[in-house]
C-alpha cells in the first residue's frame, strides 16, 4: 500500500562514517523537525526560507544528540514534490538511530526501498523510465553505464518514445472519429498516410530495440572468452588481467574444467573475462563437460581471446579452429603466448607465415605477449579499448532495461499487425485495437497510463532505502 504520510530514512550507506544524511519527506516533515531542531538563529524551520543550510542542535528530551546542518525544500520544489528535510549529522550509528527513532515516535514511518523516488514519480517530478534510471545511476560502475543512465534521467529515452506515442494517439483519434460517423462512410484517416507513418515508427522502435544488445552488454560487461588448447596459458592470462590469482595455474593439461568469470573496468568500459577449459578431444567426462561449457561461452561472447603456444599447435590448426569458432559479431584476437621464450620472435618464419594466413581468416587482431610482462598485458587492454571505445556516444539513446525492451517488442508486434491489417483493408475498429495496444505498451514504459501497484512495487523494491 502506498503511504501518503511522512517518511524517513538515511540516504547514505549503512555503517559508521564521517557524515550521514537523513531524509524526511511528507506533509509533516518540517513540523516534526521543529520539535527537535534548535537553530543558532533561534528561527523555526517553518518560518525559514527554503534552499538554505541551517546550523543548529538536534535535541531529544533536553539531550543534545548532535550538531547538525538542516536543509529544507518546500513542495513542489523538491525531489519528491513534497516538503523535504535533509539532516546532515555525524555518521555514528547511535546518532542515526536516535534521530530516526525520534521522528518515528512522533508519527513518521520508515521509508520503504525506493519510496522517495516512487513519490517523485507519483507527483510527476519524473516519469517511470526516468525513475528507473535513478537506480541505474546509483549502481553505475563505469563511464558508459553512467552515460546511459544520465541520458535517460535527462529525458532522452522518454522524449523518443513519447514522440512515437503522440503520433500513434493522433492517428488513432482520427480512426476513432471515423467509427463515430460510421453510418456516413467518412474517412478522416488517410490509409496511405497511416501506412507510411507506421512504417516510419517501426524503424524508430527497431532502433531502440536493437540498442538493447549494446545497453545490456555495457551494463553486464562486454563478455570476453579466453580459449585455446590446454596449457596455452589461459589461466595465467586471466590472473594477469585481473591482477589476482583467480584461476589455478598448473603444468598439468586439463586443470581448468569449469568456467571462471570476473569483471574488470578498463578506461570506463566494463569487460567480463571468462576463463574456460582447454579445447581438445578427451575421454574424460568431467573435462568434456568443461569443453562443452567453453564452446557455449564462445557462442555468447563478443570477444574471443584465443591463446596458443607455437610448440603445441600448427599454423593450419590455429586458422581452422578460429574459423570454426567464429560467429557473427565475434571479435577474435589471436594471442601468441610465451613469446619471451622465442628467439628472434618478430622476424621468425612462423611469425611471417602467420601474418599472411590471418588476412584470409576470421581473426580480427593478432598480438604476442608474455603473461609475466606487465607492458604486454597493458598492450592487450589497449587493444580491447580500441575496438570498443566507440560503443556509446553521449547523445545515443540506448536502453538497458529488460522491462522497456519487452514492452517495445510488444509495441512493435502491434504495429506489424497494423501494417498487415492495412494491406488487407481491415476495418477501422480492428485497426484501432492494434494501435491502442501499441500506445498502451509504450505508455507502460513511461507510466503515462495507470500502472498496476504490483508493477510499481516490483520496480521500486529494487532501489536502496533512502532513495
Amino acid at each position: 500500500m502506498i503511504s501518503n504520510g511522512t517518511i524517513i530514512a538515511t540516504s547514505t550507506p549503512p555503517g559508521s562514517g564521517a557524515i550521514c544524511i537523513i531524509r524526511i519527506s511528507g506533509p509533516e516533515s518540517i513540523r516534526l523537525t521543529d520539535l527537535f531542531f534548535k537553530s543558532r538563529s533561534g528561527i523555526k524551520l517553518s518560518k525559514s526560507k527554503p534552499l538554505k543550510l541551517i546550523l543548529g542542535d538536534f535535541i531529544v528530551n533536553n539531550e543534545t544528540i548532535d550538531e547538525v546542518l538542516i536543509s529544507i525544500f518546500k513542495n513542489p520544489n523538491s525531489y519528491t514534490g513534497e516538503d523535504v528535510v535533509e539532516i546532515s549529522c555525524h555518521g555514528s550509528s547511535y546518532i542515526k538511530q536516535k534521530i530516526i527513532k525520534s521522528y518515528m515516535d512522533s508519527g513518521a514511518e520508515l521509508a520503504q526501498p525506493g519510496e522517495f523516488t516512487l513519490r517523485a514519480y507519483l507527483n510527476k517530478k519524473l516519469d517511470l523510465s526516468q525513475a528507473e534510471a535513478v537506480s541505474d545511476l546509483i549502481s553505475s560502475e563505469t563511464k558508459s553505464e553512467h552515460s546511459i543512465a544520465m541520458n535517460q534521467i535527462k529525458g532522452g529515452f522518454s522524449n523518443a518514445i513519447e514522440l512515437i506515442r503522440e503520433k500513434l494517439i493522433e492517428f488513432t483519434s482520427l480512426i476513432e472519429l471515423e467509427l463515430d460517423f460510421s453510418e456516413e462512410d467518412v474517412k478522416f484517416a488517410n490509409r496511405k498516410d497511416l501506412n507510411k507513418l507506421v512504417a516510419n515508427l517501426k524503424v524508430k522502435l527497431n532502433s531502440l530495440i536493437n540498442s538493447f544488445k549494446y545497453g545490456n552488454v555495457i551494463k553486464d560487461g562486454i563478455p570476453v572468452t579466453i580459449a585455446g588448447r590446454p596449457n596455452s596459458g589461459k589461466s595465467s592470462l586471466i590472473n594477469a588481467l585481473l591482477n589476482e590469482d583467480k584461476a589455478i595455474v598448473s603444468d598439468i593439461p586439463g586443470t581448468t574444467r569449469d568456467v571462471i568469470e570476473d569483471t574488470l573496468i578498463i578506461d570506463g568500459l566494463k569487460f567480463r573475462f571468462i576463463d574456460t577449459a582447454g579445447l581438445r578431444k578427451t575421454n574424460d567426462k568431467i573435462e568434456s563437460l568443461g569443453i562443452k561449457k567453453a564452446k557455449e561461452k564462445i557462442k555468447k561472447a563478443k570477444v574471443l581471446l584465443y591463446l596458443f603456444d607455437r610448440n603445441d599447435i600448427t599454423l593450419k590448426e590455429i586458422i581452422k579452429e578460429n574459423n570454426d569458432l567464429y560467429h557473427e559479431n565475434l571479435l577474435i584476437i589471436l594471442i601468441e603466448n610465451k613469446i619471451d621464450l622465442i628467439e628472434n620472435y618478430g622476424t621468425s618464419q612462423f611469425y611471417k607465415n602467420l601474418g599472411k594466413e590471418i588476412n584470409k581468416s576470421s581473426i580480427s587482431n593478432f598480438i604476442g605477449l608474455s603473461t609475466f610482462n606487465d607492458n604486454h598485458i597493458e598492450n592487450l587492454k589497449n587493444l580491447l579499448i580500441q575496438n570498443f571505445e566507440g560503443l556509446i556516444n553521449n547523445d545515443d539513446v540506448i536502453i538497458s532495461n529488460e522491462r522497456h525492451y519487452n514492452a517495445l517488442k510488444k509495441a512493435l508486434k502491434s504495429l506489424d499487425d497494423v501494417i498487415e491489417s492495412l494491406n488487407n483493408n481491415i476495418t477501422g475498429d480492428l485497426l484501432s485495437i492494434d494501435l491502442k495496444e501499441s500506445i498502451y505498451q509504450i505508455g507502460l514504459i513511461s507510466g503515462k497510463i495507470d500502472i498496476d501497484q504490483d508493477i510499481l512495487s516490483s520496480i521500486f523494491s529494487k532501489f536502496c532505502i533512502g532513495k
